[in-house]
């Protein structure tokens, strides 16, 4: 079992920047794939970026080049860095663990190089925080 708390959140300019963290306690072994997702209103939930348990980044073509996913396994906390935000960033933001490899989808479902939107396939989450960005 992984419990999983979100902070960081809040309201920012555009191309202002927001640093989130997600403290896991529980079963804090680095045997675990950490993503982070939002969700907008009226919106389904969409994956932003993956950690694999080496610690290797993967991004949606959205956000890359403006947020970089981080793990420190000594303190149990996975973090986004959130850059140049834009006001369609707006959402609530979730922190996921997955055991062992990310979960991924077929090939023809990826999305530019972004193979990794399966929500379905993280068996934790967090509570979410929200990010506004204004204009």
């Amino acid at each position: 079992q992984v419990q999983l708390v979100e902070s960081g959140g809040g309201s920012v300019q555009s191309g202002g920047s927001l640093r989130l963290s997600c403290a896991a306690s529980g079963d804090t072994s680095s045997s675990y794939c950490m993503g982070w997702f939002r969700q907008a209103p009226g919106k389904e939930r969409e994956g932003m970026a993956v950690s694999d348990t080496d610690g290797n980044p993967t991004y949606a073509d959205s956000v890359k080049g403006r947020f970089t996913i981080s793990r420190d396994n000594a303190k149990n906390t996975v973090y986004l860095q959130m850059n140049t935000l834009k006001p369609e960033d707006t959402a609530m933001y979730y922190c996921a663990a997955a055991f062992g490899a990310c979960p991924f989808v077929d090939y023809d479902d990826c999305s530019g190089s972004w193979c990794y939107d399966r929500p379905d396939g993280f068996g934790y989450w967090g509570q979410g925080t929200q990010v506004t960005v204004s204009s």
